[in-house]
Order: structure tokens, then C-alpha cells, then sequence
């Protein structure tokens, strides 16, 4: 009798298998991710043998018409088939002395989709096993780096009025995320998640610039502070540039003035260092900080207000309307904003540069370091002006000339590993493992004895952070300042017609493989800037160092 049940347990799951009806967008999910693993998976695709754009462009009217998931999983498992016999050659001997870090990979969708027959999860797990173990066509690893490139792709716009063609791209930055994002794991929200949201939203979009903003959204949520989406400028789309006469910082809600750019256009308006923002154009800071936040991608708080700096003080119009607080009054002004290029902001922060010190002997014979300007070939006057203080304090909150070599030589007693990183598995797409580390310092005795400290905050990102790192090794180093980008490593970049981006291309991790992604280089001694200190013209990061260095507190 309970064979009997059984037996008609069985069939009538199969029957509620083959009836049950299923969603466009569950359709369109499970196919992004059957398409992306044939074509790092199958030997047939992955090696180039079939135009893979334009199998998904053939396949997906198949796909619409598919009304229930045994029509779908049929249409699957046809297609799989038609691409021709997977040579078994499974099992596939692990490489040697290879240590897998294994956050990021997860195939179990292989099996555990419910919109699934076992015959299309069988067809799918025996690929896996005997997965494609050549020279991949779509994808190439940077060499000693690790980070990945496309390479035979489309880079062309999408035809913004075929559904399928918008599909095609927003499925093809999608797998390349989900294989080769190093940090995938640590996303806010699950990847799954973002292409359930996303797919409806490219489908919707009827033109370029509907389209480029869906993409930007989906990109943003990969948060990660390396991360940009730059859309080409168009027809539709011209991208004139008009600039704030200055830079500034977010405070409590509000934008404070740090750094004036451009003198005569700041001073016919009367901006100086120190004023407070309150409003553009009628929209509070607060209200500009929550409409942004699905289309700046950052990997932490501190870093996305960071980036949003840059987008409120960027208008694409000549007249802005701009409320400070001054004196305790709210002051509006209609503000004319001009169009100097790029180049001249560049060369006016070039300018300021020069009049900033390299290195100089503050007070009670302490040594102060300006990272931003210092590079290698400044190194040996530095140590021999500063070897002898009883601290340097440097200032890191700022991108970096490639001198960690030279002074981790200096500070450090004897060589010592800093690093340690993943790197992808183009022989296992989507795994990553674990790489040799670098290294700082030699043995040398006549190495720096006073304290070391460094100075970071949010502008501290990437080589800044990883310098950091570096400079942690000497074992008497202070980190002092606030949460850092939380983006190291290098950075892989993409590029096409109507936009480039790009991401984090490496895992970075300390050697005990504590993680730094989105986490950044953790403060010893945490310390932010207020309005109060930005108006009167002091430096609170660097105070509370000196302090530190006098008191040990």
C-alpha cells in the first residue's frame, strides 16, 4: 500500500511540475544564469565555437512562449543539446598546492532551481564536472595580477527598443559579476536579488538614457567604492560640466566648504572655507543623500558621501540655487555656475600641490609626510631630515605616489608580509583562490625607532589603504582618523560604446585573512572633523595625533 501511495505521490508531482506557470521575470532570471554558465562551462561556448550573443537572442522568443516550467526546462535541455557532446572527463584533479577561498562560489541553483526538470539539472551538473579546461574565449586574467578583462564581446549600444537586445547586456554584466567579483559575497543585497529587481526595469526602459540609468542602478548595488559608471556623453545626452567654485565634506546632514577651487569664482559669491550648504536647488543635503543612494556604488557609508560630494557640486545647468547657513540665518542665492573643463580643475589642484610641503619638522621635533605630493625620489631627503624625530605623522588622507616600498624600508625592523589576496579561477569560473602575499621591509638595524602614524579617512581608498597596511608592520604604528573607502587592490575595467565601469578586480585581506573590502583600514584612534573645527581653521585628525604622540593617549 505505501508503495502504491508513493508511486502516486510521484506522478502527481510531476504533473503539478509540468502544469505549474511561471513569471516572465522568473523565465528571464534562470535563463541569464543557464546562459552565463554555458558560456564559461560548456566546452563548445566557452571555446568560441558559437556566436553566444546571438544564441540568447535566438533562444529567448523560445523562452516567451514557455508557459510552464516543463515547456521551459524543455526548451533548456534542447538547447543544451544542440550545442553538441560534452567529452566526459571528469573528475578533474584539483590543481596542487592550491587553497580555494570559496565565499563567493555557489552553483546549487544547478540543482535547487525549482523551475528546473532533473533532467535539465542532470545535463547541467554533468557540465560542471566536465567544465571547459581551455583558454577561455570571453574572459582573460591580467597576468601576475589576476584581475580580468573581456575580450570578443559586444561593446555596442543595445537596440533600446528590442527587449531582448537590453536583456543581452544587462545579462552579460550580470555573469561577469557574479563569476569574477571578488567581493560578491559581501553585497548588501544578493545578486539573485538585483537581477529579479533589475530585469523588469530594462525591459520598461525606452531609450538610451531610461536604459543607462537601469544599469547604473544595477551597478550600484554591487558596493563597492572602486566602482563607477561612467555614461558616454550623446546626442540626448551632452554632459556639459558646471562646477561649485569649491570642494567640501558632509557633516550632520549638511554640506560644509573645505577647499576653494577657483578664488575670483568663489569670491564674486562670496564663498568662503567653513560655509554651510543646506539646500540646492530647494532640495535639502538629507533629501540629495536618499534620492542617491541606488546610483552612486560604494562600499560604506563614509565613502558614498564621499562620491555624492562630487555629484551636488556638478550641475548640468548655468543657474543654481544655493541656501547656506551663515551666522545662523539661512541665506539663498541664485548662483551662476561655469564650464571649465576638467583640465583646469587639474591643473589648479597641481598648482596648490606644489605650495604644499612634502615633508617638514613640526613642533617637539615631529615629522609630518603629505602623501598626496611626496613620491619615491623624495625618500632618501625625507628620512634624512626626519630619521631622527621622535614621530612622523603620515598624512594619508589622500591617494598615494607608489612610496610604500621606500619608507616601509625605513620604518620597518626587518621584512614582513602585509597582504594577502584571492584571485579568480578562470578553470573553475566563479571560484577564487587564495595567492601569495607581498611583503615590506629588509632586515635592517638601522631602522626608524620613534612612533609611526598614519593618518586616513574616507579620501583614503585603495592604494591609500593598502599602503596602510604596509605601514602597520613596523609594529609601532597608530592608525588615527575615521573608516576608510573599504576598496583595495586593483581594478578591473570595462569598457563600452554608451558606457565604462569597472570593479574591484582582486580580494585584499591581512595574512591572519582578516578582510578589508568595504570594511577599510580600521582606525586605532577614531576621529572626525566638525563644522565647528572646518570654521575655525584647525585640523582635528592631525591634533588629536599630536596629542597622541605627546601623551600615549
Amino acid at each position: 500500500m505505501k508503495k502504491i501511495t508513493l508511486f502516486f505521490l510521484l506522478v502527481l508531482s510531476q504533473i503539478t511540475f509540468g502544469q505549474a506557470k511561471i513569471s516572465e521575470t522568473e523565465k528571464l532570471v534562470a535563463t541569464c544564469k543557464v546562459w552565463g554558465f554555458l558560456k564559461y562551462y560548456h566546452p563548445q561556448v566557452a571555446n568560441g565555437n558559437f556566436n553566444w550573443d546571438q544564441q540568447l537572442l535566438d533562444i529567448l522568443p523560445k523562452i516567451d512562449k514557455a508557459q510552464t516550467k516543463a515547456e521551459f526546462s524543455l526548451v533548456l535541455e534542447n538547447w543544451i543539446d544542440d550545442l553538441g557532446v560534452v567529452p566526459e572527463i571528469a573528475p578533474i584533479a584539483p590543481p596542487k598546492d592550491v587553497a580555494y577561498f570559496d565565499k563567493n562560489f555557489d552553483l546549487s541553483w544547478v540543482k535547487s532551481n525549482k523551475l528546473f526538470s532533473k533532467k535539465l539539472s542532470k545535463k547541467l551538473k554533468f557540465i560542471e564536472d566536465n567544465r571547459f579546461q581551455g583558454e577561455q574565449f570571453y574572459i582573460y586574467g591580467e597576468e601576475h595580477v589576476g584581475n580580468v578583462h573581456l575580450k570578443n564581446e559586444s561593446y555596442k549600444h543595445p537596440d533600446f527598443a528590442d527587449k531582448n537586445s537590453k536583456l543581452r547586456m544587462v545579462f552579460m554584466y550580470w555573469n561577469l559579476v557574479e563569476y569574477f567579483f571578488p567581493d560578491k559575497y559581501q553585497m548588501d543585497q544578493k545578486w539573485d536579488t538585483t537581477l529579479e529587481k533589475i530585469i523588469p526595469l530594462a525591459i520598461q526602459s525606452e531609450n538610451l538614457d531610461d536604459f543607462y540609468l537601469t544599469m547604473k542602478k544595477m551597478v550600484s548595488r554591487i558596493d563597492d567604492s572602486h566602482t563607477e559608471f561612467f555614461i558616454y556623453p550623446s546626442s540626448t545626452n551632452p554632459k556639459i560640466k558646471r562646477y561649485f567654485p569649491a570642494d567640501g565634506k558632509i557633516i550632520d546632514d549638511k554640506l560644509v566648504v573645505t577647499e576653494i577651487l577657483g578664488d575670483s569664482l568663489a569670491q564674486a559669491d562670496d564663498i568662503k572655507i567653513g560655509d554651510v550648504i543646506t539646500k540646492i536647488n530647494d532640495k535639502t543635503i538629507k533629501e540629495i543623500i536618499l534620492e542617491n543612494k541606488d546610483l552612486i556604488c560604494a562600499s560604506n557609508e563614509p565613502a558614498y558621501l564621499d562620491k555624492l560630494v562630487k555629484n551636488i557640486l556638478l550641475s548640468s545647468s548655468d543657474i543654481v540655487k544655493v541656501e547656506f547657513l551663515k551666522n545662523d540665518k539661512y541665506i539663498t542665492k541664485t548662483m551662476t555656475w561655469f564650464n571649465y573643463h576638467d583640465s583646469h580643475r587639474n591643473e589648479f589642484k597641481k598648482g596648490a600641490q606644489k605650495k604644499k610641503e612634502k615633508f617638514k619638522l613640526l613642533d617637539s621635533n615631529i615629522g609630518y609626510v603629505n602623501m598626496e605630493v611626496i613620491k619615491p625620489r623624495h625618500i632618501p631627503d625625507m628620512i634624512g631630515v626626519l630619521k631622527s624625530t621622535k614621530a612622523i605623522v603620515f598624512d594619508m588622507r589622500n591617494y598615494p605616489n607608489g612610496t610604500f616600498e621606500e619608507i616601509s624600508k625605513f620604518i620597518n625592523r626587518n621584512e614582513k608580509e602585509f597582504a594577502i589576496y584571492t584571485r579568480p579561477d578562470l578553470s573553475y569560473p566563479g571560484r577564487f583562490k587564495w595567492s601569495d602575499g607581498s611583503t615590506s621591509g629588509f632586515d635592517n638595524k638601522d631602522y626608524y625607532k620613534g612612533k609611526v602614524i598614519v593618518l586616513l579617512n574616507e579620501d583614503s581608498i585603495s592604494q591609500s589603504e593598502w599602503t596602510a597596511m604596509c605601514f602597520q608592520t613596523s609594529g609601532n604604528t597608530t592608525i588615527i582618523g575615521s573608516q576608510t573607502a573599504g576598496t583595495d587592490g586593483n581594478v578591473s575595467q570595462f569598457d563600452f560604446e554608451g558606457f565604462h565601469t569597472l570593479f574591484s578586480g582582486i580580494g585584499v585581506f591581512y595574512p591572519d585573512k582578516r578582510e578589508t573590502q568595504r570594511i577599510g583600514i580600521v582606525p586605532d584612534i577614531e576621529v572626525k572633523p566638525t563644522i565647528k573645527g572646518i570654521q575655525e581653521g584647525k585640523d582635528e585628525v592631525l591634533d588629536r595625533a599630536l596629542t597622541f604622540i605627546e601623551t600615549g593617549k
